[in-house]
This record gives structure tokens, sequence and C-alpha cells, in this order.
């Protein structure tokens, strides 16, 4: 990334330990942060950068209103990692505790926690991320749950539908050769709510898991819509609590979906698009939950709703 790309504010970190994914670092400060302040990771999609997923997506107008710091990791721009840039969620040696991405990721998280000048909650870290990126969030909530206390992947795909590279375009619903516009059709695994459950419960030793809020157009033509039910029915599993939401309605140009605990807290959420191909929604406009910039990248859509505005609410920003 050139410097002359990074926003005010916005810097790459170099040092963040051993880096076994070879993955950049990138953090965005807000000015006037204050003390107890959350984090938050957002992870961009395939052939996208850092650059293209901090303002365009609305993460650093977010973090400059809420007072958070922004992590943003970035995949090897040359190539030598993924052709397409993409973050490696379908790769063993990558999607692991302990290992690769998943590793360099939260090696990136230790390191501003680690920071005394931010004085961050510990308590207080957050993820989430586009297409590869929102299946590297889900990695990072199945491997690392102890680390965060609220993810949101958008257009993702269920942690543990591959083993090898040829299970992401067999059973996770990737396709390489969509359509702009019509739905993916590529085969996502059919399982049981608990089948999915027990991928994540397997994948780390932790007995709490984050609140998740999960998002998808309905005319993804890269991810099958259906991952976003399979995403459902994995993290409700996990969570505790029923499949069936408790509250479903029409919310601006989204299905909204909330199933809570039985105190009545909302623990998983997930907004369906309207029309919307693969992407983040953003909603640019100088109301209070608009956000995003003008279209600056073919992911990132202005759809009528600002998905990170709403993540970041379900959070409790």
């Amino acid at each position: 990334m050139d410097a002359v790309q990074l926003l005010p504010g916005e810097s790459e970190v170099r040092d963040f330990g051993s880096n076994p994914g070879n993955l950049k670092m990138f953090k965005y400060v807000p000015k006037d942060l204050g003390s107890a302040r959350p984090l938050v990771v957002a992870l961009h999609g395939c052939t996208q950068s850092a650059t293209k997923y901090d303002d365009e997506t609305g993460w650093t107008q977010l973090a400059d209103k809420m007072r958070f710091v922004l992590v943003l990791p970035q995949q090897d721009q040359t190539g030598i990692n993924n052709a397409f840039k993409c973050f490696r969620w379908f790769d063993p040696n990558h999607n692991q505790r302990g290992r690769g991405e998943a590793l360099s990721i939260k090696q990136m998280i230790d390191t501003v926690l680690a920071d005394t000048s931010l004085n961050l909650d510990r308590k207080r870290v957050y993820i989430t991320g586009l297409s590869a990126g929102g299946a590297m969030t889900a990695v990072m909530m199945a491997t690392y749950p102890e680390t965060f206390a609220g993810g949101a992947p958008v257009a993702g795909i269920p942690y543990g539908c591959t083993k090898t590279v040829f299970d992401a375009t067999s059973k996770c619903g990737v396709s390489l050769g969509g359509v702009p516009g019509i739905p993916a059709s590529t085969p996502v695994e059919q399982l049981s709510p608990a089948e999915w459950g027990n991928r994540v419960r397997k994948a780390s030793s932790a007995s709490t898991f984050p609140r998740v809020s999960i998002w998808h157009g309905t005319r993804d033509h890269v991810v099958n819509p259906q991952a976003q039910t399979e995403m459902i029915e994995q993290w409700t599993n996990v969570l505790g609590v029923a499949a069936t939401p408790q509250v479903d309605t029409q919310f601006k140009t989204a299905r909204r979906q909330i199933f809570q605990d039985g105190s009545g807290k909302p623990v998983v959420e997930a907004f369906t698009i309207h029309d919307m191909d693969h992407g983040t929604p953003i909603d640019p406009g100088p109301n209070a939950d608009q956000c995003g910039t003008a279209l600056h990248d073919q992911f990132v859509i202005p759809a009528g709703i600002c998905s990170s505005f709403y993540i970041a609410k379900f959070w409790g920003f």
C-alpha cells in the first residue's frame, strides 16, 4: 500500500509478532479517543485492500463518531499468498487456532491491546469483514472466541465447511464464475444446527462465544445466499438459542431477523438485503444512521442501509 493513500490517523504497523500468515497490518486511531474504548477489526474482501475497506464502508467515519480504534489487516497485494488477494479461510494452515493468517490477525489484536497509550477495553474487541474477510471473521470467532465480544460476517461462510481448497467451491457456496445479479447456485453443505455448532466448538476450548450479526444480499453471485441460512443455524446453536427468530421484520431495504436468549437479549441478528449483489451495503448521507462513501469499489454497494452503523449498534456502541 502506498503511504499517500493512508487517511489522517491511519498508519501501518510493521512489527506485530511472527506473522506466520504474511499479512500487513494497518490501524486507524481517531482524535480524542479517550480511555477504555473498543477495538474493531475489519477484514477486506477478495481483490480489495485495507484502503478499500476503511472509509468506503463507513468504519473510519464511525470510529471518529463512536471513538474506537480500527485495525485493518491486509492480504499480500502481490498475489504471493493468494492470486485474488483473498484471506485464506479455506486453508487448514490458516483457518485454525495458532496457525497462519488466523494467528497473524490475533497477533495484530494483541499488539494494539498491549499499547498502553491507547488504553483500550480488552472486553470490547469486535471483528467484521466482507466475503473472504467475512469467512475469516467466522474463522476468528471460532478459533479465538474468548477474544471477541461480537462479530459480523458480511457475505460470509459458515465455519468448518471446508477442509481443502476444493471444498470452498463444492461445499461452501463459493462461485468463481458467477453472473452479476444472479444468485450463486454453488452448493452449500447442508448440516444440522448441532453439526454446524460442533465445528465451531471443536475449534477451541472456549466456553463463551461472541454475539453475531450476519449480512447477505439476495442476489449475491459470488457466495450462495444459502450460506447465510447455514451461518444462522451455526451461530444460534453455538450461542444456545433456537434458529427461529423472535423478531422477523422488514427494515429499510432488508429483512431483519433477531434471535434472543432466554432473557430477551439479542445474541444473533441477520440482515438480508433485498436485490443486493455481493458486497458491503452502505448508505452515504448526513443522517446519524448513514455511513460510507461514494462508490470506489464494486464490492461496496449503496443499498439504502449502512451495515457498519447497524453492526456497531448491535454491538452496543
